[in-house]
């Protein structure tokens, strides 16, 4: 079976406090997530609570958007928060993700963490073709750089 990861990190110009909002809270997403453009008729339904633990948010969209669900399963305040990334189409796959805000000088660094398993004929087919931190890998940057505009909007305003 193969496994995967991956990690992109960036320094954010703010504190901790100011960042963590928006990931811990799905509505926040559209603001800096870089999959949330991809399908602009997407559907979009959150669950559970507005944020933290147990706060849901699942899609449906476009061949490219696919489908799914995330569930926020731990949420330390201003430190991490764990995410249960599911995907339903276009395969199924269950990739945990992580965020975590350690204060640095010059701001936060933030970490996106993102894991799995090639499970399957198909996904371990597939793995032989594409390398999931090239797949992903850029969004990941680009999705830190829009959160750090995001945020910078958000103490501007």
């Amino acid at each position: 079976m193969s496994t995967f990861e991956v990690r992109r990190s960036a320094v954010i110009t703010a504190a901790p406090d100011d960042i963590f909002p928006l990931v811990n809270n799905f509505r926040e997403w559209a603001a800096w997530s870089p999959w949330e453009k991809v399908d602009p008729g997407m559907s979009r339904r959150y669950f559970g609570p507005e944020s933290g633990v147990g706060a849901g948010y699942e899609w449906s969209g476009n061949r490219k958007a696919g489908s799914g669900t995330m569930e926020i399963v731990e949420s330390i305040p201003a430190s991490s928060i764990m995410i249960r990334l599911q995907f339903t189409r276009p395969f199924k796959a269950l990739n945990p993700t992580t965020f975590t805000f350690v204060p640095v000088s010059g701001g936060t660094e933030v970490t996106w963490l993102m894991t799995g398993e090639n499970k399957g004929a198909a996904a371990k087919l597939f793995s032989l073709f594409l390398n999931m931190d090239k797949l992903v890998g850029a969004d990941f940057d680009k999705g830190l750089a829009s959160l750090a505009s995001a945020v910078a909007a958000r103490k501007q305003s």
